[in-house]
Parts: structure tokens; C-alpha cells; sequence
């Protein structure tokens, strides 16, 4: 592990991954991968970081291969298997800035999360809890009162994205939010 001295927090920084648990004798772990870029976030040379008793600590990946759709990584300085299995369940971060650009009209899951969220109408849905599914059928849980609503991500229904304002605007059709409401 390599401790940082630089000024980063860790809550500005971005979820790439959990590790999910030891592998192997030599400290290797297996990673539970947020991203939609695995193989180049999880290679030899990077550096993830995570949080140990309130400071931010660096993890070098010494040594990366993917068991499946989950990397199997080897950290500097984590070289037993008791190490390794003191990081299960940390998140792995990196600085936003390191983030991979997207394409016009597509959005990072951090970007979207937290966003206020309104009809066309102007109508208060709720603010942006998290982002479930996978490419293609992502949806909103947008939160409100004592309720969520799942809202899909949908060019049609989500129709004005501003991540810089925080905001989204929906054209939900009709009965789409009574529908996919739950308490």
C-alpha cells in the first residue's frame, strides 16, 4: 500500500469497484467491478484508492487478470493472504479526473445521482438515488417524500440532462410514475 500525501477526498472521488474478497495465498483479491471500462481501470501499474480509518490510502496494482468479468488483482505491499482479506468489502476509487470521457449524451452513474429530477410540466419527482441496470435498460430510482419511482433512461422520457445544473427533466408517459412507484 502506498500512503498519499496529495489532496484528494474521498468523497470526491469516483466508485470503480468493491473488493469482494482474497484469492489465493499471495495476497491476490477479487474485485467486484463499477465501471464500464474493466480493462483499462484494472491494470498493472494503475493506482485505486480506498479508505483506511479516515485517511486515503493508495493500492498500486502490481498484477491484473480477469477470472470471468471479475479482476483478479495483486496490490504493492499486500502479500499474504491476510492482508488481502483485510481489504474485503473496501471500495476502490480513483479521481474523477482519471475517468475515461464519454461520448455527447452519455453519463457517468455518479454524474446522474443526485440530480433533482422535474416533468416537463414542472411537476417535483424527486432527486436521483441511484442508477440500476445495465447498458441499454438503465433506469432512475429517483426518492420523494416516503416513496421511490423507477423512471428508465430513456432519450424519450429523460428528455434534458444537465449534470452541471443537477437537474433532469422527464415526459414520462402517461401513468408511468404511478406505475413504478413503490414506498
Amino acid at each position: 500500500m502506498i500512503a498519499t500525501t496529495e489532496e484528494r477526498s474521498w468523497e470526491s472521488m469516483v466508485l470503480v469497484g468493491r473488493i469482494a474478497r482474497a484469492h489465493g495465498r499471495w495476497g491476490q483479491v477479487i474485485v467486484n467491478p463499477e465501471t464500464d471500462f474493466p480493462v483499462r481501470r484494472f491494470r498493472s501499474g494503475n493506482v485505486l484508492y480506498t479508505s483506511v480509518d479516515g485517511k486515503l490510502v493508495g493500492l498500486r496494482i502490481t498484477e491484473a487478470r480477469f477470472q470471468g468479468e471479475r479482476p483478479v488483482l495483486g496490490f504493492d505491499r499486500v502479500s499474504s493472504i491476510d492482508d488481502a482479506e483485510r481489504l474485503a468489502g473496501v471500495e476502490l476509487r480513483v479521481p474523477e479526473s482519471n475517468l475515461e470521457p464519454l461520448p455527447v449524451d452519455v453519463f457517468y452513474e455518479h454524474e446522474l445521482v443526485g440530480c433533482e429530477v422535474t416533468t416537463v410540466d414542472g411537476k417535483t419527482v424527486g432527486t436521483v438515488t441511484e442508477v440500476q441496470g445495465t447498458a441499454g435498460a438503465n433506469r432512475l430510482i429517483i426518492g420523494g417524500g416516503d416513496s421511490e419511482v423507477d423512471v428508465p433512461l430513456a432519450d424519450s422520457i429523460c428528455v434534458r440532462i444537465d449534470t452541471t445544473g443537477r437537474t433532469i427533466v422527464v415526459d414520462p408517459p402517461e401513468g408511468l410514475l404511478d406505475l413504478n412507484r413503490h414506498a
